[in-house]
């Protein structure tokens, strides 16, 4: 399946303060990814400059563990509304029980306590689903969460599993769905501190910077620059979401569906590609820095 190109209008139509489009950078990001064998998406914005480019950055993509965020974000709600502790204790229940043998929390044998702040430790650093599962409780269950993506604006971002109402959208996207321009512009609104509160905010962007999984977009930002970010994964569908707080920051999205290429190996056409995305845009916005990535594959 050939790479279509949006019209760049269709980007620029939804942009909220005045941004220009990089013309040179839209050029790169079309270049680099014709010829990707499935559907895919991505959306750039240049925090320093004010400028956006990217691919069909309002086609809707499966979020896979990037539904995470969301719920985040629901937990972090009741926090700041006093329903919960950030250090409670919570009690894990084998029901919830969800990739034995994968996840740490599905090694916990019933009624064993666990704190809601290592629950988030888990489900963001770690992409732990048993742990997402029940935070998605713990903030509502999914129609709670859609509430409050709604009233924060984000109208297409979208929690399925476990969702009444949601089956069909389960079907077609499994977990949950987004844009690759809602979900960058949610990781940018937590870094300006404009989601729920300056304190909240920043605790989510501190949770988010601690990721395990960091051999793919991340691989090519040098250890010692501040990023924010989450990834997701199924056969299918590879997403990566990142806020790179360099003296040049910014924030970009790659999602990708109907993957022809399901390996689970390094070289995966979807990793490759985010890979490569990473390193271009660090160079792009970084072009005197001696920061040479890790191999990435030809």
């Amino acid at each position: 399946m050939r790479l279509i190109l949006l019209p760049i209008i269709v980007l620029a139509s939804i942009t909220t303060r005045a941004q220009k489009t990089d013309l040179r950078l839209q050029k790169k990001i079309g270049q680099l990814l014709s010829g990707f064998h499935g559907s895919i998406g991505v959306y750039v914005h240049d925090l320093k400059k004010n400028r956006i480019a990217g691919v069909n950055a309002d086609t809707l993509f499966p979020t896979a563990s990037i539904v995470k965020i969301p719920i985040l974000i629901g937990i972090m709600s009741r926090i700041r509304r006093h329903e919960l502790e950030y250090h409670q204790v919570m009690i894990y229940k084998d029901t919830l029980n969800y990739d034995p043998g994968e996840d740490i929390l599905a090694s916990f044998k019933p009624d064993e306590k666990i704190l809601l702040s290592k629950l988030m430790l888990l489900s963001v650093t770690l992409s732990d689903n048993t742990a997402s599962l029940m935070l998605q409780g713990i903030a509502g269950g999914g129609t709670r969460i859609n509430e409050l993506m709604d009233s924060l604006g984000f109208i297409r971002t979208r929690a399925n599993s476990r969702t009444p109402g949601r089956e069909q959208d389960r079907e077609r996207f499994g977990w949950g769905e987004t844009t690759p321009h809602e979900i960058a512009e949610m990781v940018e609104k937590i870094k300006r501190g404009e989601i729920l509160d300056l304190q909240s905010d920043e605790r989510m962007m501190r949770i988010l910077g601690r990721q395990y999984w960091d051999e793919v977009a991340l691989s090519q930002i040098p250890q010692d620059i501040f990023v924010a970010s989450k990834s997701g994964a199924v056969d299918e569908s590879r997403n990566e979401v990142l806020f790179v707080n360099s003296t040049h920051p910014y924030i970009f999205s790659i999602f990708t569906k109907n993957n022809k290429d399901q390996s689970w190996d390094y070289n995966n056409e979807a990793w490759v590609l985010t890979r490569k995305l990473s390193a271009l845009l660090w160079k792009y916005f970084n072009p005197g820095s001696e920061w040479k990535g890790e191999p990435v594959k030809k």
